[in-house]
């Protein structure tokens, strides 16, 4: 069996005195999409920013493709190959929409590939091409979104971590946003670990799915069977059907 590209094992963490992360284990298999749910506050934006060098755990470690980068530098972590498109989408705004693009790939060197990976961003994203000199702070809010998904790309990573991706945009623009993650996946081979309050589509385009609470991972099933489970109905579909059928159980830590 292949080793996942990315492994977490006994992950603590926190701010000041405050732990927010407590003994969190989980993986990401290579070219799979996993999903992680959780409520607000459960942890999930501090996993992301352990795992991509933004802030360093107290104990355990994080495994991309097989080196453990618990203590490694974020600009060293993008060049082994791992990318994270953050929450709120956080563009240079007095950069132009190509100028931004560029800055994805500050830690290759330039050349003629560089090029063409742009037209493939361009080609994931046209409208990005139509808006390429304009401003990235008058971009509307999915074009934005579309952008700093592109900016990842052009590090060519192998693993992408998306932090809630849907947030703030038409339920039209989260279908589109979601369809090229999943072409992103599928055609670039890149592996994706998405963090995203919107469970239903969360649990639609992954493979296999974890549910955080409070720190602590207390759910890790394929994602068709997670979206069956009558909890995760309840507490993250919005609706419940009814049956007992392979409702988990809560207990201190949440589900068993």
């Amino acid at each position: 069996m292949a080793e996942p590209i990315l492994r977490i094992d006994g992950l603590t963490a926190g701010y000041g005195r405050m732990t927010v992360l407590h003994d969190v284990s989980m993986s990401v298999d290579q070219g799979a999409i996993v999903a992680l749910l959780g409520a607000n506050g459960a942890g999930k934006t501090t996993l992301l920013r352990n795992i991509s060098g933004l802030q360093k755990p107290r104990s355990g470690t994080v495994t991309f493709i097989g080196q453990n980068i618990a203590r490694t530098e974020p600009h060293r972590i993008v060049q082994l190959g791992l990318g994270h498109v953050p929450e709120a989408r956080q563009p240079f705004p007095q950069l132009s929409v190509r100028e931004n693009l560029w800055m994805g790939a500050f830690t290759r060197s330039r050349g003629p590939e560089l090029q063409s990976d742009l037209e493939m961003v361009y080609s994931y994203f046209p409208i990005l091409k139509e808006r390429d000199s304009q401003k990235a702070g008058l971009l509307s809010g999915g074009e934005q979104q579309m952008m700093v998904i592109g900016r990842a790309l052009m590090a060519r990573p192998k693993l992408l971590l998306f932090d809630e991706p849907s947030l703030g945009l038409s339920p039209r623009l989260v279908k589109t946003i979601f369809e090229i993650v999943r072409r992103i996946n599928k055609e670039q081979g890149v592996s994706i670990f998405l963090v995203e309050q919107n469970a239903h589509v969360a649990l639609e385009v992954s493979d296999f799915g974890y549910v955080l609470e409070s720190g602590r991972v207390v759910l890790g099933r394929p994602s068709a069977e997670l979206a069956e489970l009558e909890d995760i109905k309840t507490f993250y579909l919005g609706h419940a059907s009814g049956s007992g059928e392979g409702k988990t159980q809560q207990s201190e830590g949440g589900y068993k």
